[in-house]
């Protein structure tokens, strides 16, 4: 069996052919600006091109590559179930522009941790979370190809204290200006078919209510505070499909800001809407692209 996995969403929710791809990420890129920069960890959308792309890429101008050897890639699991983190079984990650190789020492790393388990194949190369990152990947890292490793991580619905000990685990690998993490989210998920429904009149149509709450929780996000995040999305229950990989980060730069004495900033750069909803009927899904800062 290969021990390669396969990019089994390529083609349907974005370009497989290398040419066209390649194409689409530059444009993007280029019109993005790097405003917050060089990040240590970024958080973005993770829904299929043609509605996130765009917006992504303003989290992705935000990397340097020049210092980067590990690329984290954080992903909430949306199909398999799982109540801690998951590590990948393969060897390679295929995407239409090059293989992103993943970093076996890390891995036994965290494996010995005895907190994190080997996902199977199908449920790997069933999810979209991480794969939907990699192309980009690829094209912000091509001028370090073949020097750069992949740490693909699947964060399942972490209950209790587990959401720290995760923080913990990689607050160290956070410290490292030579990682890199990715934390893959779409914010939140509106409408009937999504059973979420919140509605504020008091802040005009339905759509700038979404962008309100969503703004709120964004805003959590940026003072890296987790416990106001967790009773954020404990009372307003904003369907934020990587709360779990978010909450990782922030107890991950919780576990280290005491100790490291480094300045940390984190800032969101893009908001956007799949559509902008102004019925009941209607339904739509938001993405965000934000960068944290270590110096």
């Amino acid at each position: 069996m290969s021990k390669k996995r396969f990019a089994t969403h390529a083609g349907s929710w974005y370009s497989e052919n290398a040419d066209d791809l390649n194409n689409q990420l530059s444009q993007w890129l280029s019109k993005a600006k790097a405003v917050h920069s060089p990040a240590r960890a970024i958080i973005a959308p993770h829904a299929g091109y043609i509605y996130c792309g765009a917006c992504s890429a303003h989290a992705y101008r935000q990397v340097d590559p020049q210092r980067i050897k590990r690329v984290f890639i954080l992903g909430p699991a949306h199909h398999a179930r799982l109540y801690g983190c998951a590590l990948t079984g393969l060897e390679k990650y295929q995407t239409p522009l090059y293989d992103l190789t993943v970093d076996s020492k890390i891995y036994q790393e965290l494996l010995a941790t005895g907190h994190l388990e080997v996902m199977s194949r199908e449920t790997d190369e069933e999810e979209h979370s991480i794969e939907m990152h990699l192309p980009f990947i690829a094209k912000v890292m091509e001028s370090k190809k073949g020097q750069f490793t992949i740490v693909p991580v699947l964060v399942g619905s972490l209950q209790g204290e587990k959401e720290k000990v995760y923080g913990k685990i990689f607050g160290n690998y956070l410290l490292n200006p030579e990682n890199l993490f990715v934390i893959s989210s779409d914010f939140c998920h509106w409408g009937r078919r999504f059973n979420y429904t919140f509605y504020d009149e008091s802040y005009g149509e339905i759509w700038q209510s979404i962008e309100y709450l969503d703004k709120m929780g964004m805003n959590i996000i940026e003072n890296m505070d987790a416990k106001a995040f967790s009773d954020y999305l404990l009372q307003y229950q904003n369907t934020i499909c990587g709360r779990h990989p978010i909450m990782v980060l922030l107890h991950a730069i919780e576990s280290i800001r005491s100790s490291s004495g480094n300045n940390m900033k984190m800032k969101f750069i893009k908001y956007a809407q799949s559509s902008q909803v102004k019925s009941m009927r209607d339904s739509s899904v938001s993405y965000a692209s934000g960068a944290l800062v270590i110096q």
